[in-house]
């Protein structure tokens, strides 16, 4: 019988946004660049929208509920110390500006963006494994 983590993560796959549809599809079946992504990978409490597991990059998307949420910078500092970068976009940037997010994500995966930004709204790793 599947977990309820499993099931939320079934539930949430039914339910995406148009965005993570449309960045699925480039992201699915090493598309970008041979690099392999999943989508709602579980990390201690959290459910991510997508992972790198072999970069330790998390990829999230956020709509306008995410503004300000002091729970997503929660969310984050906890990614980030089970060792995970996590890189935050809009739903807005990936429907209408779909190549900058991915060469984003690539400079990323690519080790040529390794800085915190917060107009990029990049979070590297912390280092501590939880």
């Amino acid at each position: 019988m599947p977990s309820t983590r499993t099931q939320f993560a079934r539930t949430l796959r039914r339910n995406e946004t148009d965005a993570e549809k449309l960045l699925w599809r480039e992201l699915r079946n090493r598309n970008l660049n041979g690099f392999k992504f999943v989508r709602q990978y579980p990390i201690g409490p959290y459910v991510t929208d997508f992972a790198c597991r072999e970069k330790a990059l998390v990829v999230e998307l956020d709509g306008a509920q995410h503004a300000e949420n002091t729970r997503d910078v929660e969310r984050t500092r906890y990614i980030n110390r089970a060792g995970f970068s996590v890189i935050r976009f809009w739903n807005e940037e990936v429907l209408r500006e779909r190549d900058d997010v991915l060469e984003t994500i690539i400079a990323i995966l690519e080790n040529r963006l390794t800085e915190a930004c917060d107009v990029t709204r990049f979070h590297p790793a912390t280092e501590q494994i939880l």
